[in-house]
């Protein structure tokens, strides 16, 4: 697969946001209901008057109500179509997308660009309240309520567990021929002075609800349902434990996706392309972005 862009066209990478509470998730589907990806290859015809539809394609497709403040992707235009609307583009679109969803950038990219493949990181955040008063109205879109006490302390001595390359296929929905080994970059918990309390889980990419799952187990550790060590173990075990939570989506956030220097983002797109294995192993199966 390559990652050369049709003669006479030219790679846009846009950079934008989204509330995901109205949207099925990041990625078009056939039974016509509303996405992320419909929503803005629409926009992006209307806009540019054009008979065809240029496809997206994105760092980190998200679920059906997770939301997005850093997420990236990208688009092949037809070189006269991206000089033609280039300067105006940003405010055309602001004109024609709903208001729960953003673009804040439109800018050619460069060589060897891929915003899935090439990206190194992806960065969310999880956000929580233990407060016996439930959620602040004002952010009930955006923060879970869990009703018992947690100890944050405690989540973090079962996150340090996870951290490191594994093989994540207890806490991911497996999907056919894909690979569930993954790079936990960070995996933290802080409680802030609104008593919000925010996870921090940075991988070099994820599979299917990897990131509620784990959330969904550090919060019965958290809470005093499950000892420290038992999330690492569900880990090992290497398949679906029934008692792992995948919490409720309108808690996360796609923060922030990472790319190398422009110079090494063709090799990074080769390089992410090539099924992983552990030492030892012949591989995962299943599990997506």
């Amino acid at each position: 697969m390559s990652d050369e862009v049709e003669p006479g066209h030219v790679r846009v990478r846009l950079d934008l946001s989204y509330d995901g509470k109205d949207f099925s998730g990041w990625a078009k589907q056939p039974s016509g209901r509303r996405t992320v990806q419909g929503e803005i290859e629409d926009a992006l015809r209307t806009v540019t008057r054009s008979s065809a539809t240029y496809e997206l394609t994105v760092a980190g497709r998200t679920d059906a109500g997770v939301h997005a403040r850093g997420q990236v992707a990208h688009v092949d235009l037809p070189q006269d179509v991206w000089d033609e609307h280039r300067e105006k583009l940003l405010k055309r679109l602001a004109g024609r997308l709903s208001r729960d969803v953003r673009i804040w950038r439109a800018a050619e990219a460069p060589a060897g660009f891929n915003a899935r493949f090439s990206a190194v990181w992806r960065r969310y955040a999880y956000r929580v309240t233990d407060n016996p008063g439930g959620v602040d109205p004002l952010l009930r879109g955006h923060v879970l309520w869990h009703d018992w006490p947690l100890d944050v302390a405690a989540m973090n001595a079962a996150a340090a567990g996870l951290v490191g390359e594994h093989d994540f296929a207890a806490y991911c929905k497996k999907r056919e021929g894909a690979t569930t080994i993954r790079t936990l970059q960070q995996l933290r918990w802080e409680r802030g002075p609104d008593g919000i309390i925010t996870a921090t889980v940075r991988a070099d990419a994820f599979c299917h609800n990897m990131v509620r799952s784990l959330v969904g187990a550090m919060l019965f550790v958290g809470d005093g349902h499950r000892p420290v060590e038992w999330p690492a173990k569900v880990l090992g075990a290497g398949i679906r434990d029934s008692s792992v939570h995948v919490v409720r989506p309108h808690g996360l956030t796609l923060e922030e996706v990472g790319y190398p220097a422009d110079e090494l983002l063709a090799a990074r797109s080769r390089e992410a392309r090539n099924r992983r294995t552990l030492p030892g192993s012949a591989g995962g199966s299943g599990g997506c972005c």
